[in-house]
């Protein structure tokens, strides 16, 4: 059973993950593929505790009309070097406004822990055979950084007076 760090602590998971489309679905709260939403979209959110999965592939817009009934949204990385995940948590994040639980699942490495976090994710799933205390510590490796993210705004827009910076207007003569 994968171990779950869940807002920077170690978590229960109640969330039961169904990989094969083709599955008969179990009793009790569980995360299908994006395919099996699809098709049983109403039948699947009437039960209320069926949250869905996507795959690098998968394109997060189509979940744009669900965010407000979906309790938990996971993000396969199949690998350590794909990073198409990134992308998909943004964007559920920031542009379909998705408020619930993001999880990161699959090949999730201590390494990539903050970045997760600055990208909109709150939960992690990690494999048995990684330390959930050094993943853990993975979270706060970086206190700062360069980018806009989910969490911050980047230096080069903070002030020390505490007020944002204004957007730079073009001088015209």
């Amino acid at each position: 059973m994968p171990q779950l760090i869940k807002r920077g602590a170690l978590a229960v998971d109640p969330f039961t993950l169904v990989r094969d489309a083709a599955a008969e679905l179990p009793s009790g709260p569980v995360i299908v593929p994006l395919a099996v939403w699809i098709a049983q979209r109403e039948t699947l959110a009437a039960r209320g505790d069926v949250g869905v999965w996507l795959t690098p592939a998968d394109d997060p817009s189509a979940l744009a009309a669900d965010v407000g009934r979906l309790p938990v949204v996971a993000v396969d990385f199949p690998q350590f070097t794909d990073g198409r995940g990134y992308s998909s948590a943004r964007l559920l994040r920031e542009r379909y406004g998705y408020a619930g639980e993001l999880r990161a699942i699959g090949d999730i490495q201590r390494d990539q822990l903050a970045y997760l976090a600055q990208c909109g994710f709150d939960a992690l799933a990690l494999r048995d055979d990684k330390n959930a205390a050094d993943a853990l510590a993975g979270l706060a490796d970086f206190t700062d950084g360069y980018q806009l993210t989910h969490l911050r705004t980047p230096w080069f827009r903070r002030r020390p007076d505490g007020v944002a910076a204004r957007p730079l207007r073009a001088v015209v003569e």
